[in-house]
């Protein structure tokens, strides 16, 4: 059976979807087929697309082995909404609600594309509570999948709070905290290796790795710096 992971973060626009690229490219280098989704997007170009998706389905046509074309569209994203706005009020403006049984279902044919011995990695939308209508908000869709969660923090100033609270929130759920890493979505923090090293200290769950600035490369470059989550 595929291993299947959910990517949540501390906030939005810390990183979730070059971090998970990043962890994408290193399951390939351990010669394991991955497949990455990100179900729930809002802010699409002119053109139609959404630059994390673009980003993960780029590093899906490097992560599986197989014709990446094998991974349809609805299987990579469920719902892409036009404004960059909350995904609630994105899918109120275009009268699109949002339902997790497609979610779900997606994420069961990425593990059939993934294989047996595969790896898929779910991004979740902003932080880790997120409303996403009706049915939830983005914990709610995290327990409907009952995935193990990895959590992206974002290094700046207010960061162990957030990371606190948010494994907190995850705990409450029920939900195994696999490992968190370390992203640097601008310029390096003050006192940057102290404030790891303290949230080291105060998550339950291991680091995975610390992604700093302008790495060459990247994301694919980033995989270096990242431990497997198993």
């Amino acid at each position: 059976m595929s291993r299947a992971f959910f990517v949540t973060g501390t906030d939005t626009g810390v990183g979730k979807t070059y971090a998970l690229c990043a962890l994408l490219y290193r399951i390939r280098k351990a010669g394991l087929p991955a497949v990455g989704l990100k179900p729930i997007a809002a802010g699409a170009e002119a053109n139609g697309r959404n630059e994390d998706i673009e980003a993960i389905r780029a590093a899906n046509l490097v992560t599986i082995p197989q014709n990446p074309n094998t991974l349809p569209e609805a299987v990579l994203n469920s719902y892409l909404f036009s404004p960059p706005i909350a995904p609630h009020l994105a899918a109120g403006e275009e009268n699109r609600p949002i339902h997790f049984a497609p979610i779900v279902t997606a994420v069961t044919n990425a593990k059939a594309i993934a294989g047996e011995t595969g790896v898929v990695l779910v991004e979740g939308v902003g932080g880790f509570r997120v409303p996403l209508g009706e049915e939830g908000d983005s914990a709610d869709l995290a327990v409907r999948l009952g995935l193990p969660m990895i959590l992206v923090v974002g290094m700046r100033l207010g960061c162990i709070n957030h990371a606190l609270l948010t494994a907190e929130a995850i705990n409450r759920r029920g939900l195994p905290l696999a490992g968190w890493i370390a992203n640097t979505p601008g310029d390096a923090m003050p006192y940057f290796a102290e404030n790891v090293a303290t949230l080291r200290q105060s998550l339950p769950a291991p680091l995975l790795g610390v992604l700093p600035v302008g790495l060459p490369g990247e994301p694919a470059g980033a995989a270096e710096y990242l431990s497997l989550p198993f």
